[in-house]
């Protein structure tokens, strides 16, 4: 996921991707942030949650951390895609386009690192690794919606509220037309990775029914964030658009004829196809039945499931940044994890890493320790790396990477 958003999260963003604008005029009822740090602690709880959806315990397990494990199931990728939305606009300009010579090299900058995603991504899933590599799938992202990155915020959010609506029948249907063993080819390369199909279409993360949240993420970029009125409207727009995919997908299920019956016939995750509403437990959508565009499962790739992700996504973010701005003490006991989203890439990349060393293949299934063993180390880590460098070393890599960017006229 590119994380950092550079944020690409796991991304790939600016390092530690906040904003430097001092924010000043406290008595037209803005709220001083500075550095909007509360994107990197979202980052970072992001980084978490993809820890637990992938060392932490099988969330079938059921209790207290069996659900707490299912909540960050799909959920933490989406925010990071969401989050990548709004990396997008830091390196763009983030209220104000960049134009002329910087916004051009703004976009080389942007295109770059998305083929530096794709590269990283599709090396690290042909190594073997168990985990859905999100990263190439994050690199496809930036170069599909890096066309609107001059649009305000309301274009931006129409867009990806037509995009949630849309796209996933759309992705249902070509699904359908697919080939039933799959394409070959050059759509299908390279081989062992996500090939053009898998990233559009077939993938862990298709960039189809993705989409909505990397655009959402630009939208919510544009706004001004430091003004408690925009906070106060976006909270209640999170709750609002999590209330409609999560209570609409269980109102679909329970009141149309049917439709738990069906799904209950295929479900293979061991689950009732009655918490389909809300957790992958159950199983997947198998696309044998329009049934399955009812549900809002984390990995249904349905029109309620991105509804209710991406208003998790807004009231995470807008959580994060006011308590951070809210409450000085709070934002010293969550440095640590601040500085975990600062190099969100990193830290995603050393999971996976961590996951191949150990010889880790059941995913999810983990005992809780080895989830909090990697949490505490990659905390560690990036806690005493901040204190010496201003980014993480895959984001200064990344950053150079892009310094051919600079010579674009």
């Amino acid at each position: 996921m590119t994380q950092n958003a550079d944020h690409t999260a796991p991304t790939a963003a600016p390092p530690g991707a906040a904003e430097n604008t001092q924010s000043k005029a406290p008595e037209t009822g803005r709220v001083p942030v500075g550095r909007l740090i509360g994107v990197d602690l979202a980052r970072g709880f992001a980084v978490f949650g993809m820890y637990a959806a992938h060392v932490g315990p099988d969330p079938s397990r059921g209790g207290f951390i069996g659900n707490v494990m299912d909540l960050a199931h799909g959920r933490a990728s989406a925010l990071f895609a969401f989050l990548a939305g709004f990396s997008i606009m830091l390196m763009t300009g983030r209220r104000t386009p960049k134009t002329g010579r910087a916004g051009r090299q703004a976009v080389a900058k942007v295109v770059i690192r998305a083929l530096v995603l794709l590269a990283l991504g599709t090396a690290l899933t042909l190594s073997g690794t168990p985990v859905e590599v999100i990263l190439a799938f994050y690199g496809l992202y930036f170069l599909i919606v890096l066309p609107l990155y001059r649009l305000r915020a309301l274009p931006l959010a129409l867009i990806a509220a037509g995009s949630a609506l849309v796209l996933p029948q759309v992705l249902y249907v070509i699904q359908h037309a697919l080939p039933a063993d799959g394409v070959e080819g050059v759509w299908a390369w390279p081989a062992g990775a996500d090939g053009i199909v898998s990233l559009l279409f077939t993938g862990s993360y298709p960039a189809l029914t993705w989409i909505p949240f990397v655009v959402a993420g630009m939208a919510v970029a544009r706004l001004d964030l430091a003004a408690g009125v925009v906070r106060i409207r976006l909270a209640l727009t999170g709750v609002g658009l999590a209330v409609l995919g999560y209570g609409g997908s269980w109102l679909a299920l329970h009141l149309v004829p049917g439709a738990l019956t069906t799904l209950s016939a295929g479900a293979w995750g061991g689950g009732s196809a009655a918490s389909a509403w809300w957790s992958d437990t159950w199983g997947y959508p198998d696309g044998s039945t329009p049934m399955g565009l009812l549900v809002a499962s984390p990995h249904s790739e349905t029109t309620f499931s991105v509804l209710g992700n991406v208003g998790v996504a807004v009231a995470v973010l807008v959580a994060c940044l006011a308590a951070v701005d809210a409450f000085p003490g709070f934002h010293r006991l969550v440095r640590p994890v601040i500085a975990v989203g600062s190099m969100s890439l990193t830290a995603y990349v050393f999971h996976i890493v961590g996951i191949h060393f150990l010889g880790i293949e059941e995913l999810p299934g983990s005992p809780l320790h080895v989830l909090l063993g990697f949490i505490v180390a990659v905390t560690v880590f990036a806690s005493l790396w901040s204190r010496f460098f201003r980014r993480g070393p895959l984001e200064w890599l990344l950053g150079k990477a892009t310094k051919p960017a600079e010579l674009v006229r």
